[in-house]
């Protein structure tokens, strides 16, 4: 093993005969820190924008909440709040009932829904970093808090007098088609006193009120929820705590976590994840294959050294061995000084913004131990095949004479 290694990088570090063949081993070379440095560069662009996506759900979406497994509601007694008070690595939870409602400020309308909230929910969701303007609910039944996209469709700001009234509408359950369309609906008049902003799609979505004033529209009973969403403890199992929620409601709930409420955009994520790794993957394969076209081109130039080394006792094990040493060494090296290079490019661009999305936000990146090796694995193998291919091609006829 010695002997093929250190003719290998004999052959890799001293220049060749012909000066095309030191041509074609650096563009071999090349071709390996580069596609080393894209896929990692890549990676981590991704991993940056996956968590920047993402952040918002932090700041918006509980650690765990709770659905009926069947209807909108489910009951929620005294009992049932004691229990879960108890539970161990719950560190607080919040009664929610959410509805769909038509909105109308003066002479605009809009649907959305109705997101009654008690005064817990500012524990279990940091409402501060969500609010944009105004204030968050003060316990007057009158106020709702409105997302940006609402605000900007009906017009309507952050009210300090209460003059200006949103209606919010909500259809009372029923059969047919009324006689009166008046009294198909229940209405209620607030006012709107703060506005947050979340991302496009919640903006667009919620107004919040408290949860009297939701029940009172929508005419539940005081025990009735259409949602629980907890906070846990760090460190907390959350299988766990999964378990015993579904226990003390008897399989009348489920229960799913932050990453299962948006699991349509961490679904969308990582299949663009993956599908821009294999197409980097197919690209540095092409390059790679650069590396076998180089030790082919070396086993050419080295024809007398390999016929001298047969003559001297090396086996053609052993010969097949140096080349694909080198390609080897090759592809090693210039995987680690691509990985350089792009982690340099990466902290950069974190210090000093190289590449801007907006004027004041530079494009998220995140460098993760996982990329460093996901890269180090992918070209070293395909590396190291390519070098297999071109070094079985050394054959009992090359090193006759």
């Amino acid at each position: 093993m010695k002997f093929p290694f250190y003719i290998a990088k004999r052959y890799l570090f001293s220049p060749g005969s012909s000066n095309a063949i030191n041509i074609i081993t650096g563009i071999a070379a090349a071709g390996v820190v580069i596609g080393a440095m894209s896929l990692f560069l890549v990676l981590c662009g991704f991993a940056g924008l996956k968590d920047f996506s993402l952040q918002f759900s932090s700041y918006f979406d509980p650690d765990l909440k709770l659905f009926p497994s069947n209807g909108k509601t489910f009951t929620f007694t005294e009992d049932h709040k004691k229990k879960l008070s108890d539970l161990e690595g719950v560190l607080s939870f919040s009664e929610v009932i959410e509805e769909r409602v038509f909105l109308e400020f003066k002479d605009k309308q809009k649907t959305g829904f109705i997101k009654g909230v008690d005064t817990n929910y500012k524990e279990v969701i940091a409402t501060d970093s969500i609010v944009f303007a105004g204030e968050w609910l003060t316990g007057n039944d009158a106020q709702v808090v409105a997302g940006y996209g609402i605000s900007k469709e009906l017009g309507m700001g952050v009210e300090q007098i209460y003059t200006n009234f949103l209606n919010i509408y909500v259809p009372k359950p029923g059969k047919g088609i009324p006689k009166d369309p008046s009294k198909a609906f229940r209405k209620k008049a607030v006012v709107n006193t703060g506005i947050y902003t979340v991302n496009e799609d919640l903006d667009k979505k919620y107004v919040f009120a408290t949860i009297n004033e939701a029940r009172e529209l929508l005419n539940l009973p005081k025990d009735q929820v259409t949602n629980i969403e907890l906070k846990l403890s760090p460190g907390t199992d959350e299988d766990t705590v999964r378990e015993q929620m579904i226990a003390l409601f008897e399989d009348k709930i489920i229960v799913k976590n932050r990453i299962q409420l948006n699991d349509t955009l961490y679904r969308m994520l990582n299949t663009e994840n993956l599908a821009s790794y294999l197409v980097i993957t197919l690209i540095a394969i092409i390059a790679l294959f650069n590396v076998a076209g180089a030790i082919i081109m070396m086993i050419i130039d080295k024809k007398m050294n390999i016929q001298t080394l047969y003559n001297l006792g090396a086996t053609l094990p052993k010969i097949r061995q140096v080349f694909l040493f080198q390609g080897s060494l090759m592809t090693i090296l210039g995987t680690l000084l691509g990985l350089l290079l792009g982690f340099i490019i990466i902290v950069c661009q974190q210090q000093f913004g190289l590449l801007m999305i907006t004027p004041s936000l530079p494009y998220p990146t995140k460098i993760t131990v996982m990329s460093f090796i996901i890269v180090f694995l992918t070209i070293t193998v395909i590396g190291i095949v390519a070098s297999l291919l071109a070094s079985s091609r050394i054959n009992q006829r090359l090193v006759s004479f």
